[in-house]
């Protein structure tokens, strides 16, 4: 939760965990004075389920509790925000329980019983402290977004085409709707959009749709008000509020159910939300970015999308090609990422010609997260300092398309497919001479398509002095295609 100012409602919010009531009362009335949003906590348990469901700016917590102590929440909140600003209360004497404190990652210490000008000045410096630090971690963020985009692959005419329309339409308010199966970069294109911008120095908010559960998909993304259902103990801005100045950006969205793109669709045509349990709608000035896997058009054929907000989301379509289709990017993106992954790794790789071979071979039906996942396990994995074919741990399951240019194969060597026949239309070669007739009846149909379709790629192979693109054109089949079969076939 980002650092807010202290003026009108958007106060910076201070926990104060303390399991001596009087003492986190007096705290919290001194810094409301000062303008602070307080809340108390008795506890640690207390204290990191509010942190996880509402955030705070900076805690305040007591050195010395029953149970789980300050010292113990100190250090489970730095594992998940290391940035987060944590005031430790410490008894007189003070000197080594706040040297304990400083060195467990303490921003700093205020002593018990409080004097309210040191808490006010403390909590001041903390706010400001952790304002610059998330200030700082949005500019890294940016400047992350920056170079990627400045790198970004695209050799390939189709990504070199998408780069183009991301630049024409990111300075529009128009919505954009990015289509493309999982691992392609639908979030980076989102990213991408926001940074090319000029709302790059707004905020920009990731949400996946498919992964908020039904019964607060509402509360988290229109926000709600205080009381307006158990749990409900404050008022809370939704996602559309807090994204406002910035892009909001809403990844699986084919997943949303009729409530959600009722909503959804309205937010679209009045700019405005209704927090739950609220009565004044409020204006927000978001840019909407939408992705899926799906192809919205046949959900709204098949009344599982709605019409209007189809047209609502696409007025920009953005459509990533699959890695397949655009195979000249494959070898741009597997040296990026190995270049990334051996600096981590601390030695340098290299990819050999039968490993660039390898990886222009395969599918990709991960995309390119599959591509990296591949690359970074071979650096893990490989001791070489050249990576080679092997290092690469591929899916060794056979895909549709293989199965159907290995049963094309042995068909063209003479198996009838539906009997698993002998291979009796194959000159007679060194290579299938010696292979007993009867091996070709053994096992299962797929079995001796194997088995016809491993004769016939050597037969070929062998015609043509081992010149695989030659081989190829004599199978009927492309090299690339070629060299899966013969990869999944051992040869």
């Amino acid at each position: 939760m980002s650092v807010q100012k202290r003026n009108g409602q958007n106060k910076a919010r201070v926990l104060i965990v303390d399991d001596e009531f009087l003492v986190a009362r007096g705290a919290a009335m001194v810094l409301s004075q000062a303008g602070y949003d307080c809340e108390t906590c008795p506890n640690v348990e207390a204290a990191l389920k509010l942190l996880e469901n509402q955030g705070a700016d900076v805690i305040i917590a007591d050195m010395r509790m029953p149970g789980m102590d300050g010292m113990d929440l100190l250090k489970k909140v730095h594992t998940k925000d290391p940035d987060m600003a944590v005031v430790m209360s410490v008894p007189l004497p003070a000197a080594e329980s706040a040297k304990a404190a400083l060195r467990g990652g303490a921003f700093d210490c205020v002593t018990k019983p409080f004097d309210d000008d040191e808490l006010n000045a403390v909590v001041t410096r903390a706010v400001e402290m952790s304002a610059l630090q998330r200030e700082n971690r949005k500019l890294r963020e940016q400047l992350d977004v920056a170079s990627i985009a400045a790198g970004f692959v695209a050799e390939a005419p189709k990504s070199r085409q998408l780069v183009a329309m991301i630049r024409r339409v990111a300075p529009s308010r128009t919505t954009a709707l990015i289509e493309g199966e999982t691992g392609t970069g639908k979030e980076l294109v989102a990213r991408m959009l926001h940074y090319w911008s000029n709302r790059a120095d707004g905020p920009f908010l990731a949400i996946n749709c498919k992964a908020l559960a039904d019964g607060v998909v509402e509360s988290e993304l229109f926000g709600h008000e205080k009381g307006s259902f158990t749990g409900a103990i404050r008022d809370r801005a939704g996602c559309f509020e807090r994204a406002s100045g910035g892009t909001l950006f809403l990844d699986e969205v084919g997943e949303a159910g009729p409530d959600f793109q009722a909503k959804l669709l309205r937010v679209l045509e009045d700019g405005e939300v209704l927090r739950v349990g609220g009565s004044k709608p409020r204006k927000v000035d978001v840019r909407i970015v939408t992705a899926t896997n799906r192809k919205l058009r046949s959900e709204v054929a098949a009344g599982r999308f709605r019409a209007d907000l189809y047209f609502r989301l696409s007025v920009i379509p953005l459509r990533i090609a699959p890695l397949r289709d655009r195979r000249e990017d494959i070898l741009p993106l597997a040296h990026h990422f190995l270049a990334f992954h051996s600096t981590e790794a601390g030695r340098p790789l290299i990819l050999s010609p039968e490993a660039e071979e390898a990886l222009l071979a395969h599918r990709w039906p991960g995309n390119v997260r599959e591509l990296e996942n591949v690359i970074e396990r071979a650096v893990v994995m490989s001791g070489q300092e050249t990576l080679m074919p092997e290092a690469f741990a591929f899916d060794d399951d056979a895909s549709d398309e293989d199965l159907i240019q290995v049963a094309g194969i042995a068909r063209a060597a003479g198996i009838d497919s539906a009997v698993g026949a002998n291979m009796a239309a194959e000159p007679a070669t060194e290579s299938n001479r010696t292979q007993p007739a009867e091996s070709l009846e053994a096992g299962t149909l797929q079995e001796s398509l194997d088995r016809a379709a491993t004769t016939r790629i050597k037969a070929a192979l062998a015609s043509a002095s081992g010149n695989r693109v030659d081989a190829a054109a004599a199978l009927g089949v492309d090299r690339t295609t070629l060299y899966r079969l013969m990869k999944r076939l051992s040869l």
